[in-house]
């Protein structure tokens, strides 16, 4: 299953904007996320990329750019890490980005070990410029997101029928309660679920329009 840029940027928290800028280089860095799937047309992101997407999201609310790219670069050039970014919990502190380890973490931008509290959950809901970010594996009652069905593809709670195919037999006219004869199974409740979460997706055509660093 591959995320297109709009359900990327509707799960993660992004503005399709800051989607595009954060593949590009800025200078002598590289690139803050580039599409592990595809980087070029038709540009796809994994399950994985999404939950980076969700962490930057989070610590571009309390920090700038520069910092988290310069966090990422430390990451990377001087520790030597190069996992894909959503195996690593960064965290923002008074001005600084942590790399949070089970006992500690270390400052990304001013150096040294430090002890911390309280880690920021990624997949939790959250709100972005009063916009809901829903939860990353339960985005909507009766839509779930496990990576290990389908891809990380948001299906309905308890099957492996995308919920984006739910919705769309609605949009064509086929009441929620009369979807089970074409998906036994499925409910009114999670076929109107499915078409909601589509009705969110879809509305990030409008997130383009934002700032975007």
């Amino acid at each position: 299953m591959s995320y297109e840029p709009k359900l990327a940027a509707a799960s993660s928290g992004a503005t399709l904007r800051q989607l595009s800028h954060w593949r590009r280089a800025s200078g002598k860095r590289g690139a803050l996320l580039v599409p592990e799937l595809s980087d070029s047309r038709p540009i796809l992101y994994s399950f994985r990329d999404v939950v980076a997407l969700r962490a930057c999201v989070k610590l571009r609310k309390e920090t700038s750019l520069q910092k988290i790219r310069r966090a990422v670069d430390t990451l990377r050039e001087d520790l030597g890490e190069r996992e894909h970014l959503s195996a690593y919990a960064l965290v923002a502190g008074p001005d600084t980005i942590y790399l949070a380890e089970p006992e500690q973490a270390v400052d990304l931008i001013r150096g040294g070990n430090v002890v911390i509290h309280q880690l920021v959950d990624v997949l939790a809901p959250f709100y972005r410029d009063g916009r809901h970010i829903p939860d990353l594996l339960k985005p909507r009652d009766h839509v779930a997101v496990e990576p290990a069905v389908r891809g990380g593809e948001p299906v309905i709670e308890g099957t492996r029928i995308p919920a984006a195919e739910v919705a769309a037999l609605v949009r064509d006219g086929v009441p929620p309660d009369k979807v089970s004869d074409f998906y036994p199974g499925v409910s009114a409740a999670a076929a109107r679920d499915a078409v909601d979460f589509s009705d969110y997706v879809d509305s990030y055509i409008d997130g383009s329009r934002q700032a975007a660093a």
